[in-house]
């Protein structure tokens, strides 16, 4: 089964991050998303809370 996108819709990307603060994906990972293995995806998922952190600071 495949790993579903974390879209949320909201697609504004942090300036000094990269990572969209809806998703907390860079926009080259938003458009390759399509085209990704399981694995890489569920790294990005995976990352997420230290994403998280990083954009809250």
């Amino acid at each position: 089964m495949s790993i579903e996108s974390p879209c949320i819709d909201i697609c504004k990307f942090d300036g000094k991050t990269g990572f969209c603060v809806g998703c907390l994906r860079t926009r080259d990972e938003c458009k390759s998303w399509k085209k990704m293995k399981d694995k890489h995806r569920r790294e990005i998922i995976g990352d997420r809370s230290r994403r998280e952190h990083k954009l809250n600071r």
